[in-house]
């Protein structure tokens, strides 16, 4: 896998790299920027990736797709690695697990823990693995790195207990093994899925529960194997006979009949009176309607549908009844923003669209320029110390809970909660 690269431009790249990762405040630390400038990243690039790849910011690599050309497997990009690592918090002689491997963040976290750590990097697929155990070999890093293939819902029991545990791919629900072979102290980071929006999330464990320390923004290939999360997908036709997907993690809809020739039926359309200035993220906005609006989904659409034609659509949406209903932006030139709109369609469309409206006003309101926490209860542990008006989201084996700064605040007589 270690390819023939001008050596010099590959060094002075990555000096360049970690210079923007300092200035983007992604490396806080002074382990983590030398793991950076130690490790050769195109030594785990598939041999003919342009170093301008490599060595971009945040440009995530695949390396294996399934026979449906979804990625499988990648290496993710820098921005997301180095804020990982960070949000372990890794010190020198610390044991490490890594769910879902490359070798590439495997390398990194051997520097940063030393020769006095232990870092043992898993995924479900052979070809994965070896490929891994190829390139930490070629790179110098198979003596510090222990390879093996496993499904990441049982961990690795003979290696436990670790200091950290760093998960690489989409997990759907937070298996319960990584809890059992987590220090009482440690640290799990996570990209977790909540409704089809995830976040990356620093936990610390206290007691029987975890707490957030940080979180990043991040999209991941999803697990396989045991903690793989099947989705319900509902088709739809338009008027002109192309396809349209609504996707749901949870909540799909008891009664998918209704929507039946929805796309055909009348149509709403609501306009939100709240702006967003060009450039400006309003990723929470994806992450408050995964939590806040029933019947939320993703949707997707073929080229030559209704909504491909229409200008700047948002793939969120959400069912009431017979409605469906879908954001979009319109321009707002004297205010160099954009103001979110809703779309909807069918017999229940107006009422699908005041729903999906007055949850981007409350986000507006509570959730913007904010950032949220979050706790994880695992089944059996004590429930009774939540707020009887706690946001949850159940998992497979346990609960997440999330709070909001300004919702907190607005639910307490003293403003403090």
């Amino acid at each position: 896998m270690v390819q023939m690269v001008d050596t010099d431009r590959a060094a002075q790249m990555r000096k360049a790299l970690v210079a923007q990762l300092r200035d983007q405040g992604k490396i806080l630390s002074d382990t983590v920027e030398q793991a950076f400038l130690r490790v050769p990243r195109e030594g785990f690039m598939p041999a003919d990736t342009d170093l301008a790849v490599v060595y971009g910011y945040d440009k995530p690599v695949v390396t294996k797709r399934d026979a449906q050309d979804q990625a499988m497997s990648s290496v993710s990009a820098a921005y997301i690695q180095a804020a990982m690592l960070e949000l372990a918090q890794l010190r020198p002689g610390m044991r490490v697990l890594e769910v879902g491997s490359g070798g590439l963040n495997a390398a990194y976290i051997a520097e940063v823990v030393g020769p006095e750590g232990r870092v043992v990097s898993i995924d479900i697929d052979p070809e994965v693995i070896d490929r891994a155990a190829t390139a930490l070999d070629a790179t110098g890093y198979s003596i510090r790195v222990r390879v093996l293939v496993a499904d990441a819902e049982h961990g690795v029991p003979d290696e436990a207990p670790f200091d950290a545990i760093i998960v690489t791919v989409g997990a759907w629900n937070i298996a319960p093994a990584w809890l059992h072979q987590l220090q009482p102290d440690g640290l799990l980071v996570v990209p977790l899925i909540m409704n089809y929006v995830t976040r990356v999330i620093g936990f610390r464990r206290n007691g029987d529960h975890l707490i957030s320390t940080a979180t990043e923004i991040a999209g991941f290939v999803p697990m396989q194997g045991e903690g793989s999360r099947p989705h319900k997908h509902i088709e739809l036709t338009d008027a002109t006979g192309c396809k349209v997907t609504l996707s749901f993690d949870s909540g799909a809809p008891s009664d998918p009949a209704q929507l039946d020739g929805v796309l055909t039926a009348g149509t709403a359309e609501s306009w939100s009176g709240i702006t967003i200035g060009h450039g400006v993220s309003f990723a929470d906005l994806h992450l408050w309607l995964a939590w806040f609006l029933n019947g939320f989904c993703r949707l997707s659409a073929e080229q030559g549908t209704d909504l491909t034609a229409k200008e700047r659509w948002l793939p969120f949406a959400a069912v009431r009844g017979a409605g469906l209903a879908y954001l979009m932006l319109r321009d707002v030139p004297q205010d160099d923003a954009a103001e979110f709109g809703v779309r909807a369609y069918g017999g229940d469309a107006k009422l699908a669209a005041a729903a999906l409206t007055e949850q981007v006003q409350a986000w507006y309101r509570a959730g913007r320029h904010t950032v949220p926490t979050f706790t994880y209860w695992p089944t059996g542990s004590d429930h009774s110390r939540l707020h009887a008006d706690a946001k949850v989201m159940d998992k497979t084996n346990g609960t997440i809970v999330i709070s909001w700064p300004a919702l907190v605040a607005a639910d307490s007589p003293s403003g403090d909660h």
